[in-house]
């Protein structure tokens, strides 16, 4: 009787074991997909494309050795998101890429979806603070995140980077020749959409880089500057780079300015 009593007791310590490395093998799993630090979200402008950041994060995370890059985010015309985890159990700092398929869509219309992809972070990998990395349109972009979403439930913004972006809208009249659709309408000055920008209170406590280049014939130096105005002077930094082959294509392709990105993000 006694052997017996002993046996069930020995089968009950066995199956309590089991399930008591079954559970922290869950927690291992779980804390997996949880990334520590801030990813950097890299948002392309008008009419990008995959390759828009893309040659630059291959340097970040090969040439330089910076970080990873962690997730691919493709947002579809309808808004429906598709995600690529290239993680693989790494660890921060995490580089996450947003690729919209409708890339002449409406300030709003862009703005949303990248709020959804990072509303998708933060429910699936429990990210709460972010930095973020525009070019052109995607630095218009990362500024009306930072000022309408985050208060609404959505990861923070601690640091913006904003590279050749027209904050004052494109002067040049002959693009709007060439480019007539919703994403142009709000890119030319005055348009309500950056009326509406200039008229929102942006965060007191999010860092701003703001780099502009002489060469750059779309988002000119003078419009690039009237950063300026939205910004709080005390959380605002400048760059100008007086390069006249430092085009605006250029701009996400260029050592000095990968150095200039990365001092802001991970030094200062």
């Amino acid at each position: 009787m006694r052997k017996k009593i002993a046996g069930i007791v020995l089968s009950i310590v066995i199956v309590i074991g089991a399930a008591s490395g079954f559970y922290f093998y869950q927690q291992n799993q779980t804390q997996a997909e949880e990334y520590t630090g801030a990813p950097t979200i890299f948002i392309h402008g008008y009419k990008g494309t995959e390759n828009s950041f893309g040659y630059m994060l291959d340097r970040f995370e090969n040439t330089y050795q910076w970080g990873n890059k962690g997730f691919i985010y493709y947002v579809q015309k309808d808004g429906n998101i598709i995600d690529y985890n290239l993680n693989k159990g790494r660890y921060a700092p995490t580089f996450v890429q947003i690729v919209l398929e409708d890339n002449r869509a409406s300030f709003q219309n862009s703005t949303e979806w990248i709020a959804n992809v990072l509303l998708h972070l933060k429910e699936n990998y429990r990210v709460e603070e972010v930095n973020l990395v525009g070019h052109s349109m995607g630095g218009i972009l990362a500024v009306k995140y930072t000022m309408e979403y985050p208060l609404n439930g959505y990861p923070t913004v601690n640091k913006l980077v904003a590279i050749g972006s027209p904050f004052d809208g494109i002067y040049n009249e002959g693009y709007f020749e060439l480019h007539q659709d919703e994403a142009a309408d709000d890119l030319k000055p005055d348009s309500r959409a950056l009326n509406v920008l200039r008229e929102n209170m942006f965060p007191a406590d999010v860092n701003v880089y703001s780099i502009a280049s002489t060469g750059d014939t779309v988002a000119v130096p003078e419009s690039v500057k009237t950063l300026r105005n939205i910004i709080p002077e005390q959380n605002y930094k400048e760059t100008i780079i007086d390069d006249p082959q430092l085009t605006h294509s250029a701009m996400h392709e260029s050592p000095q300015i990968d150095k200039l990105i990365y001092s802001f993000l991970w030094q200062d």
